[in-house]
């Protein structure tokens, strides 16, 4: 029985030998490290990539009230992409308890009808706590394609926080807008 266990133990050991000899002459240490390279590069762009909005519930366009904040064609929100946070435990301009503002945000230029100007409005999402099922809009006046990242409202901003989960978003003035 012994003399059994040890010649399946040299022919694993032949084997093993065998095939690592094969795969170290067909397969350099630098193709190796150019493949975990390229995987290690591939998983810290994934939070770049666009999450899934489908299923979400969207506002009621009905409600034309450009100076109603409770509403989606609110003045301010002309490039928003969020839950409203007035709707979910904080204000037009701060992040409800426990959720964070985002380090990172996106800028539009928005028109306010009472005094005819043009303002410069950040947008920060909150972060830190689940997303809010709230009021949800979607406003892209003037929005600019994916790959500048400023000028662009469908990233997770949340990305730069320690905790990355999505809440909801808060619509800052800046101040007014330049030429306008």
């Amino acid at each position: 029985m012994r003399n059994l266990i040890d010649q399946m133990f040299a022919l694993f050991d032949k084997r093993t030998e065998s095939m690592s000899r094969n795969m170290a002459h067909n397969h350099g240490r630098r193709s190796f490290l150019a493949k975990a390279g390229a995987a290690v590069i591939g998983s810290a762009m994934l939070p770049l990539l666009p999450f899934e909005q489908a299923g979400r519930a969207y506002a009621s366009e009905e409600e034309e009230n450009p100076m109603d904040p409770n509403s989606c064609s609110y003045w301010r929100y002309c490039a928003i992409d969020g839950n409203l946070c007035s709707d979910c435990g904080g204000t037009l301009t701060s992040c409800p308890p426990g959720a964070e503002a985002s380090k990172v945000s996106w800028v539009g230029t928005c028109h306010n009808p009472s005094d005819g100007k043009d303002y410069l409005v950040s947008y920060n999402d909150c972060c830190g706590r689940a997303m809010c099922n709230g009021t949800y809009c979607l406003k892209s006046e003037r929005e600019r394609p994916g790959y500048q990242m400023g000028l662009h409202n469908d990233i997770n901003w949340c990305m730069a926080n320690t905790s990355q989960g999505y809440h909801c978003t808060v619509a800052v003035l800046i101040g007014l807008a330049e030429g306008a």
